[in-house]
């Protein structure tokens, strides 16, 4: 059985089932709430009850007292519905909302994607969460005090392990550990999360999401929300790569596009290897764009990549697709060996 679950002062409205926590609901459908440990603890996803009941679950005393139950309040990470409820809760409307954290992540998996690609999963402190966008970036703290940073693959919702797509540079300081001597259950510190690239929900325009090698991580991110919060605005994704082996998750890709109507994607290789037997689009990934858009002022674009593939993008869509300099959305990747 399902409740119709209503948030004011927006009016949005959201679906909960009735063995799921309404800020599981709500992140599923792509509405923010604001929230932190995930597990009645820390009280920052507490809100009031309007109308209908609830099941508090596991909510801690020090975090909603009894005296706070009786006066409506919940706890939404833990609060289920037992009937259709209005509930009064502030939706985050910016970056700014989310606050910045520092804390530690165990390694859970390394798993080699590509001969020069591995996906990291972190873990967090069981009672603890990040809340962020999808299309942010977190910043891992070295130990000489410098930091590396890298996308988050994962969307929002789905938020019980970080997933990071990393790239082997030659000499860097923090991939050559990772692909050599970094292992399960080691700890890392992380700082995050950071950036403005991510989803603009606020718009109903068609998205061109532009991805060049491991920039596939943001988009994955973004399109795996738009999936969950079941968005039918059309995404089209062009990934471009130098050779087949480095459209890592090509296949995850496909699935997108053959399970949703709405999504598109078209892979494009530069340099496809003769062993490839690629009959598929090549060249540079923003000019398959520009063949298949003559006119861009009605889209958005997300592009995250090297600098130089965001720069001529950037230069070609607003210069001769009319694309406005306000819908580019952008994240350049760039790389430290020091």
């Amino acid at each position: 059985m399902s409740y119709q679950i209503t948030v004011q002062p927006s009016g949005r409205q959201f679906a909960a089932e009735a063995d799921e926590t309404l800020l599981d609901a709500a992140l599923r459908q792509g509405l923010t709430l604001p929230y932190g440990c995930k597990d009645g603890a820390c009280g920052a996803c507490k809100g009031k009850v309007l109308a209908g009941s609830v099941e508090h679950g596991k909510a801690q005393e020090h975090a909603l007292k009894e005296s706070e139950k009786a006066a409506g309040l919940a706890l939404y990470c833990c609060a289920t519905a037992k009937s259709d409820l209005v509930i009064e809760c502030k939706q985050l409307g910016s970056v700014n909302d989310i606050p910045v954290k520092t804390l530690p992540s165990r390694i859970e998996k390394l798993e080699k994607l590509a001969p020069d690609v591995i996906e990291m999963h972190l873990r967090l402190p069981a009672n603890e969460r990040l809340q962020f966008w999808a299309g942010q970036y977190i910043d891992i703290l070295l130990k000489d005090g410098k930091k590396r940073s890298f996308s988050l693959a994962n969307a929002p919702h789905d938020d019980a392990v970080l997933q990071l797509h990393i790239r082997h540079v030659a000499g860097g300081l923090f991939t050559e550990q990772v692909f050599s001597t970094m292992k399960v259950r080691d700890i890392l510190r992380f700082n995050g999360p950071h950036g403005s690239f991510y989803l603009r929900e606020d718009s109903s325009k068609p998205m061109i999401l532009l991805a060049g090698g491991t920039g596939f991580a943001p988009i994955k991110a973004i399109v795996e929300h738009a999936i969950a919060e079941q968005c039918q605005r059309p995404i089209y994704i062009y990934w471009g790569a130098k050779a087949r082996v480095d459209l890592y998750q090509n296949a995850l890709a496909e699935q997108w596009a053959a399970q949703h109507a709405n999504i598109t994607y078209l892979p494009v290789l530069s340099e496809p290897a003769a062993s490839d037997a690629w009959s598929g689009r090549t060249g540079f990934v923003h000019q398959a764009v520009l063949a298949d858009f003559p006119d861009l002022s009605g889209y958005q674009v997300y592009a995250c990549g090297a600098p130089v593939m965001i720069d001529v993008a950037r230069r070609d869509f607003t210069t001769t697709r009319q694309l406005p300099e306000e819908e580019f959305f952008a994240d350049a990747f760039t790389f430290s060996a020091s």
